[in-house]
């Protein structure tokens, strides 16, 4: 969107979230899109309806309101195209369907989100796609695991949960020389601190579920391609006819307006948190890309511009002592952070993480995983909720 003669972008990143997707005066003024609910669209003679001569058709295809979101997302992947779906599962899932065939060859990354890699063993392995794990840690030596009928890698960046960091470049340079599409999970960073699509990534996915929408009431997911891919990836989604409703396209982008200033809040608070874990001799390791002792630190610092509020820690364990008991007592005495799954609202949530799916890159054994979402709220209250679970996990 332009306005005037100042592009979009090239303002700053909270000046495009606040004006991107939308311009006001293409509806009377009002500052945010009218709601459009639709299934059936009008045509206004049969020869218009033969050719699809006009930019509604059907809902599934797109209303004024899903293509506010659209252009916007577009704006800040640097995409030729993005779709919306239903959940971030379903923006992955539709991606892999898009690119790959009976027959083919798919690289996933081992730390990639667990019901992706569900979806992976059943559901493609059922239609014929042969499915290999990958060390999130390989870079460029990924080239080794390519077979002739490797289509397709699927990367992200860090990974669920442990949060390891790949290398994306040189991944990407080497799936492009043996001619794979490179699919990324940009959850985490979002577009404002990663741009994989700058980065040479083909398609950028996103479940904005998560920073987007920013308060845990909305589920949708966004898939955006570059040039080169978006035909393919249309073509499948409409094939499928997954599609985001006008209510959840409309407060994904009323959550974007908000979302790099929750993002910093959400980053400041989360470092503060992490390096006071990082001094508690009841924590054995922090796994958080930002901090300088983590393995991937250098990488994260290459590429990415900043961090999000989630990351996780090892709770240290005593020889033979109950890890799930252990995680269990300390989840149990917690009172600001919420039991939950997802992250990215106002909320700081904690859970207990399940690492028993790894096949390649290996799980921490030290003592249970804790995943901390970081919210909203008062960091030194966090703190102190958290050193009351601590005292909590300590009676075990």
């Amino acid at each position: 969107m332009t306005k005037g003669n100042d592009p979009v972008n090239a303002t700053g990143p909270n000046t495009q979230l606040a004006r991107a997707g939308y311009d006001p005066f293409d509806y009377h003024g009002f500052i945010n899109p009218p709601k459009v609910h639709a299934s059936t669209v009008l045509f206004p003679d049969a020869q218009t309806m033969d050719v699809h001569g006009q930019k509604y058709t059907y809902a599934t295809r797109g209303t004024p309101t899903t293509d506010a979101l659209c252009d916007a997302i577009n704006e800040l992947e640097g995409a030729a195209g993005t779709i919306l779906v239903p959940s971030g599962l379903a923006a992955v899932t539709t991606a892999l369907l898009a690119y790959l065939s009976p027959g083919d060859h798919a690289l996933i990354v081992d730390s990639v989100y667990g019901n992706v890699r569900q979806f992976c063993d059943t559901m493609l392995s059922r239609f014929g796609v042969d499915v290999q794990y990958y060390d999130p840690s390989i870079g460029r030596d990924i080239e080794i695991l390519f077979k002739a009928n490797t289509k397709l890698v699927h990367t992200e960046a860090p990974g669920s949960n442990t949060f390891e960091m790949q290398d994306i470049p040189a991944t990407v340079e080497v799936a492009h020389r043996r001619g794979a599409v490179v699919t990324m999970d940009n959850t985490w960073a979002t577009p404002l601190f990663f741009k994989p699509l700058d980065a040479g990534v083909d398609v950028s996915i996103q479940a904005s579920t998560k920073y987007p929408a920013g308060h845990a009431d909305v589920l949708m997911g966004t898939i955006s391609a570059n040039a080169s891919h978006w035909r393919a990836l249309k073509r499948a989604n409409g094939a499928l006819g997954f599609c985001g409703t006008p209510d959840d396209a409309y407060q994904v982008l009323r959550g974007l307006r908000t979302m790099g200033v929750r993002l910093e809040r959400h980053q400041a608070s989360s470092l503060v948190v992490a390096k006071w874990l990082e001094g508690r001799g009841d924590v054995v390791r922090v796994l958080h890309p930002a901090l300088e002792s983590f393995p991937g630190h250098q990488i994260w610092r290459r590429d990415f511009k900043g961090a999000g509020g989630v990351f996780s820690f090892v709770l240290a364990s005593g020889r033979g002592e109950d890890f799930k008991l252990k995680a269990q007592r300390f989840l149990d005495a917690l009172s600001l952070f919420g039991l939950g799954y997802s992250w990215g609202g106002y909320q700081s949530l904690a859970l207990h993480v399940d690492l028993s799916d790894r096949r390649i890159a290996p799980a921490p054994t030290e003592g249970p995983v804790i995943r901390l979402q970081i919210g909203l709220e008062d960091v030194e209250d966090l703190i102190a909720d958290l050193e009351h679970a601590f005292a909590a996990a300590s009676t075990v």
